[in-house]
């Protein structure tokens, strides 16, 4: 169906889904930082939702479900359901205001994201992942300290970062370089990210 990417909706409702599970292991190969460029409506939520099942400890469970009857389902790799899934959604960060405006939505955002976070998998940690308001950053080390105590990684899925960018950089051309650029808050997230 146009438009639902949501790769468990569509293999328990029984949609018609194009098998493209046998991708997974060439991506695994592929290395540890990747990104899809594709135009807009060619799949990549929908893949970024089949990796987050394929993925996620939590849904160990379901794996035959959802995966059983499909290519990888014969054959899986030993990364399947072996980590913590984080998902931030950039379609959902303000992309529009002042800098200070664009960098609370961020903030807002990864935060948010956290909390759906430590909720889906407080039953693996031991103390409570902080979550700084005004400072995401600082957020993502509590939760990356909590993770490491388990012996797990965390695969973070971003969606639409394309499509939040290309709104800032429309939009409000100025502001572009203050996000993005130097020690703006996007390039500073990323740097984090790569760090922990």
């Amino acid at each position: 169906p146009y438009g639902l990417a949501d790769f468990a909706a569509l293999i328990e409702e029984n949609y018609y889904y194009a098998d493209r599970t046998d991708r997974i292991r060439v991506l695994e190969n592929a290395g540890k930082h990747l990104l899809f460029l594709r135009p807009r409506r060619f799949g990549k939520s929908l893949l970024l939702s089949m990796l987050d099942n394929y993925y996620d400890l939590a849904k160990a469970d379901k794996f035959v479900k959802l995966f059983g009857h499909l290519k990888i389902g014969n054959d899986p790799t030993d990364r399947h359901n072996q980590y913590f899934i984080m998902r931030w959604d950039f379609s959902m960060v303000k992309s529009y205001g002042s800098v200070q405006e664009v960098e609370s939505a961020l903030h807002d955002h990864i935060n948010g994201s956290i909390e759906v976070f430590a909720a889906r998998y407080a039953q693996y940690f031991n103390y409570t992942i902080g979550n700084s308001i005004t400072n995401s950053i600082r957020s993502l080390q509590s939760v990356t300290a909590a993770v490491h105590k388990t012996g797990y990684k965390i695969y973070l899925l971003i969606d639409e970062y394309d499509n939040f960018a290309n709104e800032i950089m429309s939009a409000q051309q100025q502001d572009y370089a203050s996000l993005v650029h130097g020690e703006g808050i996007i390039k500073t997230l990323f740097k984090a990210v790569k760090a922990l």
